[in-house]
């Protein structure tokens, strides 16, 4: 009866595991469907640049996050609520306003030939991409961490 109870729990897992996987979607939207904060930041940060296709992240728990690819060819990912997460100017110059000071001012005084052309925001850390390949490492205030090879 235990091994049975062990194997019972094991196909209920696989199961709950694999539903996740199935439910789990990528959706077309809108640009308007995009939260507002979503939005708000791409008529800030991406005037006069259209959004090309939009697609929500779903998972069985609901939305995970908004891919955002526009008509320039850069890629703006935002959290469930509109946060951006990561853009992807695919080598060309990103908008600067929205990346923190203190990480603009670092790649401008150390690297002054070169320009930011994607930047992620995690959890506790910044990674910003330059035009010359280097990968920088900040932490969540900012501060220069480290080259990251």
């Amino acid at each position: 009866m235990k091994n049975f109870r062990k194997i019972t729990g094991a196909f209920v897992l696989i199961f709950l595991l694999a539903g996740g996987f199935i439910f789990a979607q990528d959706k077309a939207i809108n640009a308007n469907q995009l939260p507002k904060t979503a939005k708000n930041f791409l008529a800030s940060h991406f005037k006069g640049i259209t959004v090309g296709s939009a697609i929500e992240d779903r998972e069985i728990y609901g939305v995970d996050e908004y891919q955002v690819y526009l008509t320039n060819g850069m890629k703006v990912e935002f959290d469930s609520n509109g946060n951006w997460k990561e853009v992807d100017g695919k080598h060309q110059k990103l908008p600067y306003a929205f990346i923190p000071a203190s990480i603009r001012n670092y790649a401008a005084k150390n690297f002054p030939n070169t320009y930011i052309v994607k930047i992620e925001k995690e959890r506790w850390s910044y990674k910003a991409e330059l035009s010359n390949g280097l990968d920088l490492e900040f932490d969540r205030k900012g501060n220069f961490k480290r080259i990251d090879d």
